[in-house]
């Protein structure tokens, strides 16, 4: 039913309770997981870069994303099949093109859960996902435990 779950992160504390359903998921269905994490290439007016310059701006990023696939793979079991990715793009978009251009069978990725203006201000990745998303989405709460 679901050969292929997607695993997005971000590097947020609290990502080993996403990666535990995911990993659950996997295991029941006998499932590959895919641990993607995006480099945000939204210019510096569009993301919070602290006056980084738009080169400084993207090889943090990159760095982030990298460290946060790294650090996704620690929180999953090793006997479970799993592929990763970094990819460039705005991580909304990056994250529903990858379900389509690689075939997911379903999202499993974490929320912070933000309100009021921090929800208004930053908005909600796992929100634009789960309403656009062509398959199941499993968002899970992250605490930061």
């Amino acid at each position: 039913m679901y050969d292929d779950i997607l695993l997005p992160t971000d590097g947020s504390d609290g990502i080993t309770q996403a990666a535990k359903h995911a990993e659950a998921l996997a295991e029941r269905f006998d499932a590959t997981i895919h641990v993607l994490s995006v480099v945000d290439t939204r210019n510096r007016f569009e993301s919070p870069t602290s006056g980084l310059s738009a080169e400084a701006w993207k090889e943090a990023e990159r760095e982030r994303a990298e460290h946060a696939v790294e650090t996704t793979l620690a929180a999953l079991s090793q006997s479970l099949p799993v592929e990763t990715a970094v990819v460039d793009g705005v991580p909304k978009t990056a994250i529903l093109d990858y379900v389509e251009s690689e075939g997911m069978d379903m999202v499993v990725m974490g929320t912070h859960g933000r309100t009021g203006l921090d929800h208004y201000l930053i908005g909600s990745v796992a929100e634009k996902v789960v309403r656009r998303s062509p398959v199941p989405v499993v968002t899970v709460r992250l605490t930061g435990e």
